[in-house]
Parts: structure tokens; C-alpha cells; sequence
């Protein structure tokens, strides 16, 4: 569950958040590489925590001791190791101690969303200062176990767990991850927030762990997502041309301290994760790191404004407006558009084909337009919608793809697995999707 901080902090209530979840989002960029897993791998105990008490907020990474079995708390009465999960994180603001726990004769399923109300599922976080505690009693609280491995009878080897807690006095909502390998990317995916939330499903959920900017100030609303070829890292760009490295995503310049005379709509990284591209609604191109500019639209007349991009395996790059004019550069070979056909919705964003041949577009109201080798697999068009659809993204061998709605609902087609979302809970905020 995910609740819009703007609402709660207007409301006078005191947030905590410490998160280390999975994520995603964006405007997709290019279908990233296999990740390996496995032996030689180094395992992942990171986190970070974002903190805000009483207007006071700080975003820090953390690191994650070997999380324990322990008692639960006494909301949920008696415990046992197969249904309590603890650990602590530690950061420069102190220690933060997590536990997550189920009623007695209940043991934790996997990729299973629990809740307090419909099972009595309970959360307590602590820090310097503070608590929040989440059960059926006193508050809310929401959990899901992502990845689980432990001894018999023993603590827990592997360990890996989103959850959120509302309470009377504060909400906290993060995750804990201990000795988790990365999971094969494009096997899963990410929806981001405008506020810089994340969230994972599937495989992918492993870079949800590297930080958000869910505490964290913006200028401006979080617009685009692009992750790294090797699935341990990703970026994120507001509309000012801000951004934000996490993982082994390098930071290799912004916009955010320049004026522009439209905002940013969307991003892309080059093939090898060496840089990245911006794009404005005006068709204006900014190019970082190893990405080379080709040209844009900057400048020229426009009958619609652009709403995304998408990079081409050579180098280049499209853009799509939202009467569905598509504008290659670089080489990006053009395969046709709907720039002069009528629509009954504007689109809303585009992504290419695994081998760059061919690329879909997606309409707010679900509807998708195929063009070279992009195959149609199907499209929300004709479904009711409970809010607009805002992004799309393909599976890494382009036999399907995801579309995402801003309330979080997610729409799978062709080989896309439909792994969960944020459909229906309340104050969703969601922005785009990524692989």
C-alpha cells in the first residue's frame, strides 16, 4: 500500500519512511542484459532510509546487519520463527529496527501482499526517537516478502521484505534486504511516483532496493526512469532535468540548474549504461555521458507536444508527440507513426522493439499502435479505465509488453507476466513503468 505524502503531511501526521523496496518506472529504455546470479556474485545488504519527523527529512544509504528471528510483538500474540521476520539498519541518524509478523499457524508466502486488516498482519519499526506500530488494532500496516531463505530452526540466511506502517502518530514505509542475489533482469518490473517513489514486482524488484527519493524535496515531479544495462542500477529525472543516480547508475550531468523553455517529459540510456538522454516536451534533446546528440526537434514547430522517447541499438533515438508524430535521429530507422491519423486519445508514451526494428506507442486510454517488427498483442482500448494509463514497457525479447495506469494498475500482454501492482490502493501516484 502506498499513501500520497502530500495528503498525510497536510493532514498534520508525522511520516517516517525507510525504504528499501523494488522498484520501477519510466519511459523504457533499452532492453538491459541478463544480470548473473549465482556464485561469485556479490550478495546485496544495502538499504537506505528517508525520514520525515515533524518537517524534518533526510534520505541516507544504510547498511543491513544479518537481520534475526526474534519475538513478535505482543499485538500479535504468540510467534514462532516461521512467522516473524526482524532486522535492523543502520545509517548516520542511528539504528532502525524492522519486524514484520503474522498471526500464529501462518507462514510467509512469497510475493503475497498481507495486510492488517484482512490478515491481521502486524508491523514494528523503532528508531532514535520514534516508533510506529501497525496491526489491526491501533493502525495499518502492509508487507510483502520478496525473497526468504533460513536455517532450520535458525536465523535467516536470505531476507528480503517491503512493507509500510501507519499508525496514529507516524507512517513508515521501506523494506530490509539481507543476502540477496540480483535476479535476472527484464523478468520483472518497476513503477515510479512523480514523488520519486519506487516500486518492484517480479525478478526486477532487486534495484528497488538501491533508494528512492520518496523524503526527498523536488523541485519539480519525477517524469522518466531508465535503468542500467546490467539491472544494479537506475536513473531518475524530474521535468526541471534534475537527476538522480542510484546503484551503479553514474551521474554524468543534468539540466536541473539551467533554465529550459519546456519541461523534461522522459529519458533513455545508451546501450552500455555510460550515459543517457533527455527529452522536452518541445522536442529539445540533452545528452550526457557516451550518449551522442543527433539532432532534435528543438526549435521547430510541432503540431502536439512530445511525451517520450525511446533509443535505437545504433545509437540513435525516436520521440513520439501526442498526436502520435514519431521523429528518428541518428540512424533510428522510422517505421511510421499516427501523427496523421485520428485518435481518441492522446498517447502517452513509446517503446522499442528488443532488436530496435520496430516500436509501440500507447494512448491514455490503453490503446496500442504497433509499427515495424512490434507485434500487437493487445491493448486496454476498448477495457473502462479506473484513471489514465501513463506509460508502457516491453519484455526484453519484445514478445509482450506492460502498460501502467497512474493509479498503479498494471496491464499485461503477449509474454509480459503480470507479477502485481498498485491498483486500488489509495493516494497512488504512479508516473511511468521500466524494465
Amino acid at each position: 500500500m502506498r499513501f500520497k505524502l502530500g495528503v498525510l503531511l497536510a493532514a498534520g501526521v508525522t511520516l517516517v519512511s525507510v525504504l528499501m523496496a523494488p522498484v520501477g518506472g519510466g519511459i523504457a529504455a533499452a532492453a538491459p542484459a541478463a544480470s548473473p546470479t549465482g556464485a561469485g556474485v556479490v550478495p546485496l545488504d544495502h538499504g537506505w532510509v528517508a525520514t520525515i519527523v515533524d518537517n524534518f527529512g533526510f534520505n541516507e544509504p544504510i547498511v543491513v546487519p544479518s537481520p534475526a528471528f526474534d519475538s513478535g510483538p505482543t499485538a500479535v500474540g504468540g510467534t514462532t520463527a516461521a512467522n516473524v521476520l526482524s532486522g535492523s539498519m543502520t545509517g548516520a541518524h542511528g539504528t532502525y529496527h524492522v519486524q514484520v509478523a503474522l498471526p500464529v499457524g501462518q507462514t510467509f508466502v512469497l510475493g503475497r501482499s498481507y495486510t492488517s486488516f484482512g490478515d491481521s498482519a502486524s508491523i514494528e519499526v523503532t528508531w532514535p526517537g520514534g516508533g510506529c506500530e501497525g496491526d489491526s488494532g491501533s493502525g495499518e500496516a502492509s508487507f510483502t516478502v520478496n525473497q526468504l531463505a533460513r536455517s532450520v530452526g535458525g536465523p535467516a540466511t536470505t531476507y528480503a521484505v517491503q512493507f509500510l506502517c501507519y499508525s496514529p502518530v507516524a507512517l513508515v514505509e521501506g523494506a530490509i534486504a539481507f543476502n540477496i542475489l540480483p535476479t535476472t533482469v527484464g523478468q520483472g518490473y518497476y513503477t515510479f511516483g512523480s514523488d520519486g517513489s519506487i516500486n518492484g514486482f517480479g525478478n526486477d524488484n532487486y534495484l528497488a532496493y538501491l533508494g528512492s527519493l520518496i523524503a526527498t524535496p523536488l523541485n519539480q515531479p519525477i517524469v522518466g526512469m531508465a535503468t542500467t544495462p546490467d539491472g544494479r542500477g537506475y536513473w531518475l529525472v524530474a521535468a526541471d532535468g534534475g537527476l538522480f543516480a542510484f546503484g551503479d547508475a553514474k551521474f554524468y550531468g543534468s539540466m536541473g540548474a539551467t533554465r529550459l523553455n519546456q519541461p523534461i517529459v522522459g529519458m533513455s540510456a545508451t546501450g552500455d549504461g555510460q550515459g543517457y538522454w533527455m527529452v522536452a516536451s518541445d522536442g529539445g534533446i540533452f545528452a550526457f555521458g557516451d550518449a551522442v546528440f543527433h539532432g532534435s526537434m528543438g526549435g521547430k514547430p510541432l503540431n502536439d507536444p512530445i511525451v517520450g522517447m525511446t533509443p535505437s541499438p545504433g545509437g540513435g533515438y525516436r520521440m513520439v508527440a501526442s498526436d502520435g508524430g514519431i521523429f528518428a535521429f541518428g540512424g533510428a530507422a522510422f517505421y511510421g507513426s499516427m501523427g496523421d491519423k485520428p485518435l481518441n486519445q492522446p498517447i502517452v508514451g513509446m517503446t522499442a522493439s528488443h532488436d530496435g526494428k520496430g516500436y509501440w506507442m500507447v494512448a491514455s486510454d490503453g490503446g496500442i499502435f504497433s509499427f515495424g517488427d512490434a507485434g500487437y498483442y493487445g491493448s486496454a482500448g476498448a477495457i473502462p479505465l479506473n484513471q489514465p494509463i501513463v506509460g508502457m514497457a516491453a519484455t526484453s525479447d519484445g514478445a509482450g509488453y506492460w502498460l501502467v495506469a497512474s493509479d498503479g494498475g498494471v496491464f499485461a500482454y503477449g509474454d509480459a507476466p503480470f507479477f502485481g501492482s498498485l491498483g486500488g490502493f489509495e493516494y497512488s501516484n504512479v508516473a511511468g513503468i521500466a524494465t
